[in-house]
């Protein structure tokens, strides 16, 4: 296997463990080796996934209290095997293990792994030896380079306020990484820990934690695609969003009054800028940033005198509210008595008071206990009944959790209490996964749309929709958006999005808000937002995140990025669907797809947006150029239709209208037709389909649903339309088919176009179903027109359902 073996040695301390019990198999299927210091146990969950977990001897506080793995492990596969080079051996699926004398191999044809039970001062882990030119990837928030091997990092949700380049620890910590040598180690141990990454030793990468169970999981694979995959199966993809997710947010920290927002609405509204929800931050609970946390109503009559009637007036025009919420109880708050007996405990069992709290002096909700949970759910429930659609929820690292607090997880089927320092990282996933229980219970047809920056392996299936935490509002912050979103993305986060236009400090850069925008119209999320607290604290420099509040050209330019975000709604949705049936990342490194290709891997500046478009934000001030690498293969860029080839670097000139953009050959991109106030009015009843041109074999399918169902696939309530062709050659033919599912609000028929860019010259014969279509000005259907100028050739015809052949000649 050459560069793609890793070698995986158990040790203990220094030392070379001389006796060792032979394997035992269990029932269950699993192998277990007793030495003389450690239990060592080994559970196979897939042909390629295997769970190794080590029970050193005096070790304590092994717990598991994630719940991160949803794979059950597979019964009675492993095989107990002699071996003429192996003390003793076992097999299962395509996984193998042996070992030989203090050494242990694993993966396929045992050409795997080395690895050492390692303990140094008050930590337990363990130790892996890297090969020479081994890359290593993900490992959560870092705002570093995509490949972390020459680092430490600390596995620790952690906020990190007017972050830009170089910072390695942010709010949402995954100890998940994948290696260039096609496998990926998991270790689901919440507690807080470290990855050091070949930092302290060359060739060694370990990991160390001072609580929880010592586990890893190896996966392997032949691709990033297959490996991530697998990852999800082992945790969970994310459910579909509802669709106005994949809108434009109204959002800033803060507005502070109905007339306010109000009058921001008109705005939008008067320059046709689309918007599907508004924001509130903590201005909708008080009227100053300290001392009102925890109050959870709208306590300012004079701000806010008819909230229930604001949020119906918002509802009817087609805007969902959003209300932040933290987990902590000030004790100014008018909530603070009735939640001490909520709250986590000092070493006494008493409420524990954060006296250093930024906010206040208060307590934190302790969200691992039911009746806890059942409180703080009653305070959202009564928003709910107000017509509050989602929820933010903010500090949920937790920001503050001193490590002499404790939480109770008796509910969770623990007997004693927890540190902080030992479910740190479990906090924000335990947050989401109580609204999305709540949720499934109170709103079983409802999607939950959640904003958190902090989660765990896992969160995903509880529709968290992270964002980058408070990044600085800089030419530095947003250079540091792009590794922070794609080392997420390969974290197993999917939705991870940024403030876009910055959050903290910096100047009054429109340039960089407009530059911001165009890169975050390729992003899970696409959600301005901002520090503008002029009317509150004329301390720190605000600036507006809408767009309307902009002064020409910036808001035009702002405005087309929206409206191209909108008209993008079918690809960007479709995307969702693929992430929700088969793990696929919406945003991607080009190492992902292009793996075979070296170069790619040195590429941090680009990106996919699913896996036909290929971004290259411009990220530096005054830009004249950008340089983009593109990877082996046909490309065109997407706003000319202009025909390039891959597997080099180009430069295009530009100006502040765009960014380069191009698609991968054999690509259909859809697209909407109409321009759109907000996603209720979107339907697929009017989409134009591309077709950029290519030799080979492509296919692609478009999700529609009614955009809220919860739980549509499962239920069955969508439609899929896949459009086929073999390829542009000297006959060229086109399948477009539904797999004839239904949903609330399906179009009956379609007005669809085919649009197919870059051709040497008109079609001498277009046909539909071997009827002859015929170049028609006045567009009776159905009709194809050709654009001599563009050389682009599009076709005109109503979809209702039935298989359609589209037939083109040269």
């Amino acid at each position: 296997m050459g560069k793609r073996l890793f070698l995986f040695v158990f040790l203990l301390a220094a030392t070379v463990m001389a006796y060792a019990q032979m394997p035992m198999l269990g029932k269950d299927g699993t192998v277990v080796i007793v030495k003389e210091d450690v239990k060592i146990t080994m559970v196979p969950y897939a042909r390629n996934i295997v769970k190794i977990t080590l029970q050193p001897k005096g070790y304590i506080t092994n717990e598991l209290i994630s719940d991160a793995v949803i794979m059950k492990p597979m019964k009675g596969v492993a095989k107990i095997k002699s071996d003429k080079f192996a003390d003793y051996a076992a097999s299962w699926g395509n996984m193998q293990f042996a070992v030989m004398g203090d050494t242990f191999f694993f993966g396929p044809k045992r050409n795997a792994l080395i690895c050492k039970p390692v303990k140094n001062n008050e930590t337990n882990g363990f130790r892996f030896l890297l090969s020479e030119d081994e890359k290593i990837f993900g490992a959560g928030e870092r705002a570093l380079p995509l490949d972390r091997r020459g680092y430490k990092l600390t596995l620790n949700n952690n906020p990190w306020y007017g972050y830009g380049m170089g910072a390695d620890n942010l709010n949402y910590s995954v100890p998940f990484i994948t290696s260039s040598n096609n496998y990926a180690l998991f270790f689901d141990n919440p507690a807080k820990g470290s990855l050091d990454i070949a930092k302290t030793n060359a060739n060694i990468l370990e990991y160390a934690t001072q609580s929880g169970e010592l586990n890893v999981y190896l996966i392997t694979g032949t691709s990033y695609p297959e490996i991530l995959t697998s990852y999800y199966q082992l945790t969970g993809t994310q459910p579909l969003p509802p669709r106005w997710a994949m809108g434009n947010f109204l959002s800033r920290f803060g507005y502070v009054s109905e007339a306010e927002i109000k009058g921001i609405m008109q705005k939008m509204k008067d320059f046709s800028i689309p918007y599907d929800a508004v924001i509130f931050d903590l201005f909708w609970f008080g009227d100053s940033i300290k001392g009102t946390m925890g109050n959870l109503d709208w306590v300012n009559k004079k701000a806010w005198p008819t909230p229930k009637k604001m949020i119906a007036d918002f509802t009817k025009e087609g805007t969902k509210t959003i209300l932040i919420t933290e987990p902590f109880v000030l004790k100014s708050s008018t909530n603070y008595d009735t939640s001490k007996k909520y709250l986590a405990v000092d070493s006494l069992g008493k409420p524990y008071l954060l006296t250093d709290f930024y906010f206040g002096q208060g307590g934190l909700i302790d969200i691992f206990r039911k009746d806890s949970k059942n409180w703080f759910w009653s305070k959202y429930k009564m928003q709910m009944n107000n017509g509050v659609e989602a929820w933010w929820g903010d500090l949920g690292e937790p920001e503050k959790h001193p490590s002499n607090l404790y939480h109770n997880l008796k509910d969770l089927g623990f007997k004693r209490l927890f540190k902080a320092n030992e479910v740190h990282n479990l906090y924000g996933h335990y947050w989401t996964k109580m609204l999305f229980e709540k949720y499934a219970t109170e709103y079983p047809n409802k999607r939950l749309f959640s904003l958190n920056r902090s989660g765990f392996a896992g969160t995903q299936r509880y529709s968290i929709f992270p964002w980058t935490g408070d990044v600085s509002r800089s030419w530095n912050g947003l250079q540091a958006q792009m590794p922070v979103l794609l080392g997420m993305s390969m974290s197993g986060v999917p939705y991870v999005h940024s403030d876009a236009g910055g959050f903290a400090g910096g100047e009054k850069d429109a340039e960089l808000y407009i530059r911001w925008l165009q890169f975050a119209q390729y992003t899970p999320i696409f959600r301005p937002h901002g520090t503008e607290l002029t009317a509150v604290d004329p301390a720190p420099i605000s600036y507006p995140s809408e767009p309307a509040l902009f002064a020409e050209p910036y808001l035009s330019l702002a405005r087309n990025v929206v409206n191209a975000r909108y008209t993008m709604l079918p690809y960007n949705y479709t995307l969702a669907y693929e992430q929700a049936t088969s793990g696929k990342p919406l945003i991607s490194p080009l190492y992902y797809y292009f793996a075979k290709d070296t170069t790619t891997y040195s590429q941090q500046n680009e990106f996919m947006w699913g896996e036909n478009l290929l971004v290259s934000p411009v990220v530096e001030k005054n830009a004249p150029s950008k340089t983009t690498y593109l990877p082996p293969g046909k490309w065109y860029r997407y706003t000319t239709n202009e025909k390039l080839e891959g597997g080099q670097s180009i430069t295009d000139t530009v100006t502040l209208d765009a960014i380069p953009v191009f698609v991968k050959e054999g690509s259909f991109i859809p697209t909407n037709n109409k321009h759109l106030p907000n996603t209720n009015t979107y339907s697929t009843e009017d989409i134009t389909i591309t077709y950029y041109p290519s030799t080979h074999f492509s296919e692609y399918t478009l999700y529609d649903d009614d955009g809220n169902t919860n739980k549509a696939i499962d239920k069955k309530q969508f439609e899929l339309l896949t459009f086929q062709t073999d390829g542009m050659t000297t006959e060229t033919n086109f399948t477009i088919r539904s797999n004839g599912g239904k949903f609330t609000g399906k179009p009956e028929k379609r007005a669809l176009t085919l649009a197919i860019p870059s051709l040497e010259r008109k079609p001498a014969y277009v046909s539909i179903n071997r009827l002859q279509v015929t170049e028609n000005i006045d567009h009776s259907n159905p009709y194809f027109t050709w654009n001599e100028e563009k050389k682009i050739v599009t076709i005109h015809f109503t979809f209702k359902g039935d298989t359609m052949m589209i037939n083109l000649m040269p």
